[in-house]
């Protein structure tokens, strides 16, 4: 039996997707103190988490960063904004879904039922921990940290998957867009989306003493300068 943990403030939608989550054998446990859902995921450890965008005090995408920070569980968002720019920000966030309201429960079903299989199940990996290591620097695709010495910080999904990409091909330039089509398929990215995430790293890296590693290459692309080795050292 799986835990599926609820964050939806409308009283019946979220019984609706209780009931039918139950129906198939699952637990369903329903957020109620929309202050502290990063406390209340730490106490139920779901399996999957389904994700509203409009709640109280802080909103979805807030949530989702909070829980990525903790953990790599499929995260679905159920939300009745249907607009594009809320769906690339779900995924932004860290989501591994989006479903839009009205929506057949069926289909919430199924997606769930993805996940679970994805992550748990039958198409779940066996092998040892993803890792990518670059001179005493190890990212940690799947629990999304990335490693120096002793210290170690937290990444987004996003940032894993750059760093990752970066590291792979250092010192060779990356193009911009080889990260674009990385990050985001053929999805519709903003012009300046890719500079904010590079500036995130660039940020992780500081906090683990890694400086002037991340070089821009102005119209082409970015490259990884191992200058790190040794903090690598110690």
């Amino acid at each position: 039996m799986y835990t599926i943990m609820i964050i939806e403030d409308d009283p019946k939608i979220a019984g609706l997707l209780k009931s039918h989550i139950e129906r198939y054998g699952d637990l369903a446990v329903l957020v109620e103190d929309f202050e502290q859902v990063t406390e209340q995921f730490k106490r139920i450890q779901p399996h999957v988490v389904l994700l509203d965008i409009n709640l109280p005090s802080y909103d979805g995408f807030y949530w989702c960063r909070q829980i990525r920070t903790i953990s790599t569980c499929p995260i679905l968002f159920i939300s009745a904004r249907s607009g594009k720019m809320d769906q690339v920000m779900a995924l932004e966030n860290g989501a591994d879904d989006y479903i839009t309201k009205p929506f057949e429960h069926e289909i919430v079903i199924a997606k769930i039922r993805s996940q679970l299989r994805r992550v748990y199940g039958d198409y779940a990996a066996r092998e040892e921990e993803r890792k990518v290591e670059l001179n005493g620097l190890v990212v940690y695709l799947e629990r999304l940290e990335i490693e120096l010495g002793d210290l170690k910080v937290q990444l987004t999904k996003k940032e894993t998957i750059l760093l990752e990409t970066l590291m792979r091909r250092s010192p060779k330039l990356v193009s911009r867009e080889t990260i674009l089509e990385k990050l985001w398929d053929d999805s519709f990215v903003d012009d300046n989306t890719l500079s904010v995430n590079i500036t995130r790293v660039r940020k992780r890296l500081a906090e683990l003493g890694i400086t002037d590693a991340l070089e821009t290459v102005r119209g082409s692309g970015y490259r990884l300068i191992n200058n790190w080795k040794a903090a690598s050292a110690l």
